[in-house]
C-alpha cells in the first residue's frame, strides 16, 4: 500500500462500518468538517503517489541499458534471420 491510507478512508476519511445511520436532512458543520478532512486525505494520498510514482520512475531508468549511438558511416553487424 503506497499511500498507507485504505481506499475506503481516502474516499471517506474514516474506517468503514458494518452499520449505517439513516440520512439526514438539511446542512450541517459536520459535513464540511467530513468535506475538508476528505480533501486532505486526498491531497496525502496524492502527494505520496506521485512520490512513489517519481521513485519507480528513477529505479526504472537506472536499469534501462542505453544503446550504443551509431553515426554515418559507422560499420555494423546485420542479422538475417528475421529477414524473408
Amino acid at each position: 500500500m503506497t499511500t498507507k491510507v485504505f481506499l475506503f478512508k481516502a474516499n471517506y476519511s474514516q474506517d468503514p462500518r458494518m452499520r449505517f445511520k439513516g440520512r439526514r436532512k438539511g446542512k450541517y458543520e459536520v459535513v464540511k468538517r467530513f468535506v475538508e478532512r476528505m480533501k486532505k486525505i486526498q491531497k496525502k494520498a496524492k502527494v505520496a503517489l506521485r512520490k512513489a510514482q517519481e521513485e519507480i520512475k528513477k529505479f526504472a531508468d537506472k536499469k534501462q541499458a542505453k544503446g550504443k549511438e551509431y553515426k554515418i558511416e559507422d560499420l555494423v553487424l546485420l542479422s538475417t534471420k528475421d529477414l524473408k
